[in-house]
C-alpha cells in the first residue's frame, strides 16, 4: 500500500476553533485516501474542542498548554510519520480530491520536495469570496512582495524537509510559514506548483491573518533582513525605500505572471 499510496500526515493546530473544527476533520476523512494520520495540537481549548476530538478514534491529539501556533505545529510535525506532510488550520478545510493531486504531482516529480496548489476564499459558513489562482514558484517575489503568495493550507512537504533542523522557527508567529519557505528555497529545495484547488482558507473575524496583519508583515521584515544579504548590508537610511522599491516589483511580476497564466487558461 505504501508504495500505491504514500502515507500522508495532516498536522492540525487547535485553540477554540469548535465552531470550525469538525468540518476540517471531516475534509480529511472525505478524501478517501487509504493511508494518512491526522494529528491535532490543541492548546487547553474550552468550548467543546475535546467533545468533538473525542468523537473521532483516527485522530492523534494532546490536549495541553503550548506557546502558540508555531509551537504547536512543532509538536505536531516531530509526531508525524507520513512520506507527505501538510498544514491545516483548524478553521481551514480541504477540497475533494486534494490528497490525491498531490501524491500524483510528488510521484511524478521525484526532484520536487514541496507541492502548493490553488485556494479559495471563503467566509464564516464556508460560502466562496473569491477564487485564488496562483502563480509558479518564484523566488524574487517570495522574498519581496511582503505577503506569502504560497498557501499554508495548500502545500505539502516531502518529510525529508519537516525533519528537527526544518521545524519552524520559534521567534516568529505571524510569518512562521514565510521564514519555513524561504529557508528551504535558499537551501535548494524545489517548490512545484499544481493549478488546482485543494483546499479553502476561511476569512472571519477571528482569523489570525486578520487580526494581526501589521504583526505578520513586521515578522516578514525581520525574516527577510535575516535571509537575504542585498538588504542587510544596504545603508539603513534608504533601507526602507529600497524594500518599497522592491515589494512594486514583485507586485508588478506576480500580476504580470498572472495574467499570462489566465490567458494561457
Amino acid at each position: 500500500m505504501a508504495q500505491l499510496y504514500p502515507k500522508i500526515s495532516i498536522i492540525t493546530p487547535s485553540y477554540n476553533q469548535a465552531k470550525f473544527l469538525d468540518e476540517a476533520v471531516k475534509s480529511v476523512i472525505d478524501q478517501n485516501y487509504p493511508n494518512f494520520e491526522h494529528i491535532v495540537v490543541d492548546n487547553c481549548s474550552t468550548d467543546g474542542t475535546i467533545d468533538i476530538l473525542k468523537r473521532y478514534p483516527h485522530l492523534i491529539w494532546t490536549s495541553e498548554p503550548d506557546k502558540g501556533q508555531t509551537d504547536a505545529l512543532n509538536k505536531g510535525f516531530k509526531k508525524t510519520t507520513g512520506d507527505f506532510i501538510g498544514w491545516l488550520n483548524a478553521d481551514d478545510r480541504y477540497l475533494s480530491g486534494c490528497f490525491y493531486s498531490i501524491v500524483k504531482v510528488l510521484k511524478e516529480h521525484p526532484n520536487f520536495d514541496v507541492v502548493y496548489g490553488d485556494f479559495r476564499w471563503v467566509d464564516q459558513k464556508g460560502h466562496l469570496i473569491k477564487l485564488r489562482h496562483e502563480i509558479d514558484f518564484d523566488l524574487f517575489i517570495l522574498k519581496y512582495l511582503h505577503v506569502t503568495y504560497i498557501p499554508s493550507t495548500a502545500t505539502f512537504f516531502r518529510r525529508g524537509i519537516i525533519k528537527e533542523e526544518s521545524l519552524l522557527n520559534p521567534e516568529y508567529e505571524y510569518g512562521q510559514d514565510y521564514e519555513l519557505f524561504l529557508r528551504i528555497a535558499l537551501k535548494g529545495h524545489r517548490f512545484i506548483h499544481v493549478r488546482s484547488f485543494l483546499a479553502d482558507f476561511r476569512m472571519h473575524p477571528d482569523n489570525k491573518t486578520a487580526l494581526y496583519r501589521d504583526r505578520q508583515i513586521a515578522d516578514n521584515d525581520k525574516i527577510l533582513l535575516l535571509y537575504d544579504k542585498v538588504m542587510r548590508r544596504m545603508y539603513q537610511p534608504i533601507r526602507p525605500a529600497i524594500r518599497a522599491l522592491f515589494m512594486l516589483l514583485a507586485r508588478a511580476k506576480r500580476a504580470s505572471l498572472k495574467t499570462i497564466d489566465w490567458l494561457r487558461r
